[in-house]
């Protein structure tokens, strides 16, 4: 298990961000099952992202089951995570939890293994404000010190809108380096608050218009679509990267409307809000169906959903597999 030699720093937080869910073996969606976690696909997922050239992987969040798995199963999935990277790339453990001295523990032992941060939500028991917000990030940071912090910015999970007075007071933290970010429409209005302390991370597909609005520092994504096929999320990184360069938009221009084609069946009716209600299962479903990876079943009591919106999931899926073939037969 490695040691980092220093902490992350906002510099350090660059390209494709790759988010795998937490794979299980076939009863894990027993409640009987002890131990569910298929810790070959986790190793065989993280070497075959490095491999593929991600450049940072985080874990355990919400379609990663972060709160359905036991400390045993997070503790060993952390390890597996950390030693299968060989520090090649950060590993951003997941250690969300209902209060801060959990929190704190399980960060504690990521950073024993040698992990390098931490994807870190809001305790969502009780709707915080936004004092309450901050100083959490706070005293974790105080207590670990060490890892750097990516803040999962998820309204719906969280119960908290993360406003802009947030991203203003919680910047002061050294340790918070990134953050998961959903929506894009008040990204720059949150980079200048934060004083560009915090690398905000849109979503894989508005990369291309985070990187126009300002390309110097809008320079990484988080990737939900990685664990369906690195491939096209590597091409999309880095036609994005030259078109900031050369100035020439049409790679990411022509590519961005058939991505969306194939995004667009993930999402039910009722958009981001509803989408959330399932997001476990449908995330699972289209990355099974896409076939990259074995992501198994979901753990309960997250496990049931209505069969048009997994079957709108298992499309996308799909659809990203066959954009995949085609971009590695070169007819993308």
């Amino acid at each position: 298990m490695g040691n980092r030699s220093s902490r992350l720093t906002v510099e350090d937080v660059n390209g494709a961000w790759a988010i795998i869910p937490t794979p299980a073996i076939e009863s894990g969606g027993d409640w009987r099952t002890e131990d569910s976690v298929d810790y070959d696909e986790v190793a065989k997922a993280v070497t075959g992202l490095i491999e593929a050239g991600v450049d940072g992987i985080m874990c355990q969040g919400t379609f990663g089951e972060g709160a359905s798995m036991t400390w045993a199963e997070k503790k060993k999935m952390t390890e597996v995570m950390v030693d299968a990277a060989a520090g090649r790339v950060p590993i951003f453990a997941g250690v969300t939890t209902l209060n801060t001295r959990e929190t704190i523990m399980q960060l504690k032992h990521a950073r024993d293994i040698g992990a390098d941060g931490t994807m870190l939500g809001l305790p969502m028991w009780q709707e915080i404000d936004v004092p309450g917000a901050v100083q959490f990030y706070k005293d974790v940071a105080a207590a670990v010190p060490e890892m750097a912090i990516c803040v999962y910015a998820n309204p719906e999970a969280f119960k908290f809108s993360f406003p802009t007075p947030f991203w203003a007071q919680v910047a002061d933290v050294p340790q918070v380096v990134s953050c998961k970010y959903i929506n894009i429409a008040q990204l720059q209005l949150h980079t200048l608050v934060s004083r560009k302390q915090i690398r905000f991370l849109p979503l894989e597909f508005d990369h291309k218009d985070a990187a126009r609005m300002d390309p110097e520092f809008h320079t990484a994504f988080w990737s939900p679509c990685a664990c369906t096929g690195p491939e096209l999320t590597i091409y999309w990184r880095d036609i994005v990267k030259d078109a900031v360069n050369s100035g020439d938009w049409s790679k990411p221009d022509e590519l961005y409307p058939r991505l969306m084609s194939v995004l667009s069946n993930l999402f039910p009716p009722g958009g981001f809000p509803e989408f959330s209600r399932y997001n476990i299962q449908l995330e699972k479903e289209r990355i099974n169906a896409a076939g990259w990876m074995n992501a198994g079943p979901c753990r309960p009591p997250y496990n049931s959903a209505p069969e048009s919106y997994l079957a709108g999931a298992r499309l996308a899926g799909t659809g990203w597999a066959e954009l995949t073939e085609l971009l590695k037969s070169g007819n993308l």
